[in-house]
């Protein structure tokens, strides 16, 4: 399998990474290189080819202007002239990229190259890739990293006119190549659910495959701090460069013994490190605990930085000298970045420090791993991808970039707390390396890849499937029976019609078959009808969604589903703005949980447009579904069954149309989404009767598990 990598703005090489030298030059330049290089280590893939753009520029380095650069026997990079050969930001090569599109088509043709995969990285090299695709037949997948839509927003929120936002960011351009790329991709490769949701704005959402996997860090690199490695696996050099990291932080330091907070990232105003200054500035009993080092980016002289850049270090540098950090704050002027990253963060975690990320909003937040892989706990922002990473790593803590109180009470805490820093530190190196190697990244990227090149029809249906994991039998699930309980599965009150016949035909059902119940009820009381019908069930979604179990162990919980619904999601904040509404009483703690608002309410009385209008604008961030007639639950935007099973097929590879859900009540109405095929059984309440019409659901005339069965004969199940 050969696969070609695109990512078309030029600075990227072999060794000596520049990432800080520009707004251009950030994580996803090493990101990217490091996807290329462990994709070359697999024996499925005969040899992988990064293009970008060729450059020839006194402002650059001379490796930019090899057309080609070998990395191993199996990787190497490849330069393609377009748009001149002189250095350019990316918003001025949107006008060139046809001129992309024929020279590397004309690149292959020489060289007897053809892929037989892209992957496209940035909205420019995604047009590449849907232009490439078609005129060489071969399928290709797309990372966003940051999308035109959302800048946009931004830039216009900022004060920036319609007009001055087109001309500088080209955003028309880069909005509909993205358009394209979820039109014309096998699937769409996020680091975090949330991405998934910056995708939704698009008017081709609906067209493509989303599949979540997050990058890896080098575990051979950012190795715990307290491996002191020599001899064989260390040698003089690499000493040398831990000296050197120590020295260049400590020149600056008056006791440089002191613990540290370290901030690591490009000279960048939405990285907000000018607000981590002034939190620490104005807080003496911080300064009094740790030492503040800051690396933004890599400069020789200040003067000759770009515009933003130098204005923003400029700000740094007047805040150091306001708040007279003099001796308690370093701003080295540069580091290594291929070879002294993962150094920075062990020293700083061997002065029991911590490492602070208040950026306004990370996409992703990969330092998060690194620090976490070397020991050092954190101080994340809560907006973004951390938002996902720190409940899984449980490595540190979130915070509000913008509240100065609660980044300085993190900080203190995780500073005056040993046995807190040492839990946080002993978590993130064990989860970085269980969940965010790049070797388990890469497992799963190539399953997607060979599953669509071996179902080459779903490249035009759209068909394909996302990540795979290690459980063998869900794996090879061909198809999904899910159904709602409480009348459906079980109806007690008309002596349970059906259940033996069911269980019977569960057990003798066509291989690959899973099933799955879909609650409303909370975990413990869906585990009494598993036990007391002796069910034997794949998944469980019970809570109306809001929580997704594989088993009825408790440690069987998708913590990835938990985190994505965290989402915009303030549960304090709308039972308090609810609280006055006489007709809607909370239901008992047991009926509650951290993603699910459980009311009583009087049917009579009940109106969804005062809840909306209490709620004000986080009314657009919940659902509110009732049920019969007597419950509402207010769930998180992203929370319901329905959703619940679209994750579901998402994360196990399995269809849509193979999707069989039965239902009674309200709550089960999302489930009937097409293509899913739906079956409503014969007891249903009246708040589905709009549904029978709809395609793709049959409408049982018998009751509970006697209409499921009925419904299954339907589709041809039995």
């Amino acid at each position: 399998m050969r696969i070609f990598i695109l990512n078309l703005h030029g600075l990227v090489k072999g060794s000596g990474l520049e990432i800080g030298r520009d707004a251009d030059n950030g994580g996803q330049t090493k990101y990217v290189l490091e996807l290329a290089e462990y994709l070359s280590k697999r024996e499925e893939v005969t040899h992988v080819h990064l293009f970008t753009r060729k450059i020839k520029d006194e402002l650059v380095s001379k490796e930019y202007g090899a057309t080609v650069e070998e990395i191993n026997p199996k990787f190497d990079i490849r330069r393609i002239e377009f748009g001149g050969l002189e250095y350019k930001m990316k918003e001025d090569l949107w006008d060139h990229l046809d001129e992309f599109v024929k020279n590397a088509i004309k690149h292959i043709a020489d060289n007897d190259i053809k892929p037989d995969w892209l992957h496209s990285h940035y909205g420019d090299a995604g047009y590449a890739a849907t232009q490439i695709s078609v005129k060489l037949n071969v399928p290709f997948a797309h990372t966003g990293h940051s999308l035109g839509l959302a800048k946009k927003q931004k830039m216009l929120a900022s004060g920036m006119t319609e007009e001055q936002a087109e001309e500088k960011f080209k955003f028309s351009k880069r909005i509909k190549a993205e358009e394209g790329v979820l039109a014309l991709s096998e699937f769409i490769v996020n680091s975090t659910y949330l991405e998934i949701a910056d995708w939704e704005q698009y008017n081709n959402y609906d067209k493509a495959q989303f599949h979540v996997q997050p990058p890896g860090i080098d575990i051979e690199k950012f190795t715990p701090y307290y491996i002191k490695r020599f001899q064989e696996e260390e040698d003089y050099l690499q000493l040398q460069r831990r000296y050197w990291v120590g020295q260049n932080i400590e020149k600056f330091l008056t006791n440089p013994n002191k613990p540290i907070i370290l901030a690591l990232s490009r000279p960048d105003r939405r990285k907000n490190l000018h607000f981590l200054i002034e939190a620490y500035g104005e807080d003496k009993e911080l300064q009094a605990l740790a030492n503040l080092v800051i690396f933004a980016g890599i400069r020789k002289d200040i003067n000759t930085m770009p515009k933003q850049e130098k204005e923003v270090l400029t700000e740094l540098l007047l805040l150091m000298d306001k708040y007279d950090l003099y001796g308690k704050m370093a701003i080295p002027k540069r580091h290594d970045i291929e070879n002294e990253v993962a150094l920075i963060y062990q020293y700083c975690a061997n002065k029991r420090g911590t490492f602070a990320n208040i950026c306004l909003h990370e996409n992703f937040g990969l330092t998060t791993i690194e620090a976490g892989g070397t020991g050092l706990p954190v101080v994340i922002t809560k907006n973004g991808g951390p938002s996902e990473i720190v409940p899984r790593m449980k490595n540190g803590l979130l915070v509000d970039p913008m509240d100065k109180d609660d980044i300085t009470r993190s900080l203190r805490k995780i500073l005056t707390n040993e046995e807190q820093w040492r839990k946080f530190s002993d978590n993130g190196i064990i989860n970085t390396r269980k969940h965010y190697s790049w070797d388990s990244h890469i497992e799963v990227y190539v399953s997607w890849v060979q599953e669509s090149l071996s179902r080459q029809e779903a490249k035009t249906a759209k068909e394909l499937n996302a990540p795979k994991a290690n459980i063998k039998h869900l794996r090879e699930s061909k198809g999904l029976i899910i159904t709602d309980i409480d009348g459906t599965l079980i109806a007690p009150e008309h002596g349970d019609p059906g259940i033996i016949e069911l269980k019977h035909f569960l057990q003798n059902r066509p291989p690959g078959i899973s099933f799955a119940l879909s609650s409303g009820r909370n975990f413990d009381l869906v585990k009494e009808v598993v036990d007391d019908y002796n069910l034997k069930v794949d998944f469980i979604v019970c809570s109306v969604g809001t929580e997704i179990y594989y088993d009825t162990n408790l440690d069987s919980k998708d913590e990835d589903w938990s985190a994505y619904l965290n989402f915009k999601w303030d549960r304090e904040k709308i039972v308090n703005d609810l609280k006055t509404l006489p007709w809607m009483e909370l239901q008992e703690e047991n009926a509650q949980n951290p993603h699910k608002i459980s009311y009583y309410c009087d049917s009579e009385k009940y109106n969804e447009e005062k809840i909306k209008n209490r709620l004000q604008n986080d009314w657009y961030h919940v659902n509110v579904v009732s049920s019969h007639n007597r419950f509402v639950d207010i769930l998180p935007k992203r929370a319901s069954k329905g959703n619940a099973i679209l994750y579901l097929c998402h994360k196990w590879g399995l269809q849509l149309n193979k999707v069989f859900a039965c239902g009674d009540s309200g709550n089960d109405m999302d489930m009937f989404r097409e293509p899913i095929n739906g079956i409503v059984v014969g007891n249903a309440s009246d708040e589905l009767s709009h549904l029978k019409t709809r395609k793709k659901l049959y409408v049982a005339k018998k009751f509970a598990a006697a209409g499921i069965l009925e419904g299954l004969e339907y589709y041809n199940l039995r």
